[in-house]
């Protein structure tokens, strides 16, 4: 199998960073429960028009009523656009998270995706295989969410991106978070201690969050570094610093993120659904480091597939059903791979579908 890997499939190694989307999600809802109800007629103006310019019209779809009694999935993707010197339109989605709001449970459950998955484009003119985090810079996040809509089996009607540029200014914007440090690291310029409380702004939160190969939690420390953010985030979103410095919250808002939710949904969500998040759960989808074509993935065994699968759907109140897609097929096709062994470098080889001959790369 000597066909060469796209730029998209290759170029992603240690100096590309993790960041967290979930947070400007949640942060945006607060700012509408802010303006709605707490701060007054100004804000809430000032609010709408800032979530109103996040609206991408081009991914529209008709809303749900959003009424605190059926589940929603949203993909959340964080791209790596807006910082260190990238200004790429729209850039791989390096974080991608499912997030499930049940409120039937007061819950949210946030379903990591591993940026180097292996999955079949779903949008594109031929059969393509890709990491999945190419998706939104091949089609955007109308291919994202059919993507990950069909490796997991769920439906994903909505989503919300945002790049890394904003993130520093909503931190500041809301005071800075306070974390209870898990591990003594240095990343960035900054020195993180081991059990210490610290208060971090903008810049050094986004460093905190980031880190993960020094972390022998791999992405599982960072996660539980981002959650820490995010509730810090959380809680300092309806306090007074925030009210002082709502202008430059809300430009970096409208600036840094794009979704298909509407204001008036948002609306309906912060009003409805806030509860869930006071219970949060995360997961993660867990795969198998492979190399495909000279690039280094994550492929996920049929168990760990229909795991996921499943979860989510129990969440969405829909039933358990048997995955068929392009990921099973391709393990039927690699009966010897060892999913167990642990060793990143093994071959797994990509077929053509209903073919025993083996994808060359981009079909003509």
């Amino acid at each position: 199998m000597d066909y060469k890997p796209t730029e998209s499939r290759v170029e992603l190694n240690k100096r590309k960073k993790q960041h967290h989307p979930w947070k400007w999600f949640f942060i945006i809802l607060a700012l509408v429960v802010a303006g709605v109800g707490i701060y007054g007629f100004s804000i809430y103006n000032k609010t709408r028009n800032a979530i109103n310019k996040t609206y991408d019209p081009s991914n529209a779809v008709t809303q749900d009523n959003f009424n605190g009694k059926n589940s929603f999935n949203i993909l959340l993707m964080g791209t790596d656009t807006g910082a260190f010197g990238r200004h790429e339109k729209r850039g791989n989605s390096d974080t991608m998270i499912l997030a499930t709001v049940n409120p039937k449970k007061n819950k949210i459950t946030l379903m990591s995706i591993p940026r180097d998955t292996m999955a079949q484009m779903i949008g594109t003119d031929s059969f393509q295989v890709q990491k999945i985090n190419a998706a939104y810079n091949i089609g955007g996040a109308r291919m994202a969410m059919r993507t990950t809509s069909k490796v997991l089996n769920v439906p994903i009607k909505y989503y919300m991106v945002m790049n890394m540029g904003g993130m520093q200014k909503i931190v500041d914007g809301v005071g800075g978070v306070d974390v209870k440090v898990p591990l003594t690291f240095s990343y960035g310029g900054y020195t993180f201690t081991k059990g210490k409380t610290m208060h971090l702004n903008g810049s050094q939160a986004l460093a905190y969050s980031r880190m993960r190969y020094d972390d022998p939690q791999g992405d599982y420390g960072r996660q539980m570094r981002q959650r820490q953010v995010i509730m810090s985030i959380l809680k300092h979103a309806f306090s007074l610093k925030t009210i002082q410095n709502l202008d430059s919250v809300l430009d970096s808002t409208s600036n840094s993120v794009r979704t298909n939710l509407t204001f008036d949904s948002m609306v309906a969500i912060a009003k409805n659904y806030r509860h869930c998040t006071d219970n949060m759960k995360s997961d993660y989808l867990h795969g198998a480091g492979a190399m495909i074509g000279g690039a280094s993935y994550q492929v996920m065994s049929d168990k760990e597939l229909q795991r996921v699968s499943n979860i989510v759907r129990k969440e969405m109140g829909l039933g358990d059903v048997d995955l068929d897609n392009n990921e099973t097929y391709q393990n039927s096709k690699n009966p010897d791979f060892n999913w167990s062994s642990g060793d990143p470098n093994q071959i797994y080889y990509i077929y053509k579908l209903d073919s025993d001959s083996l994808w060359e790369g981009d079909d003509d």
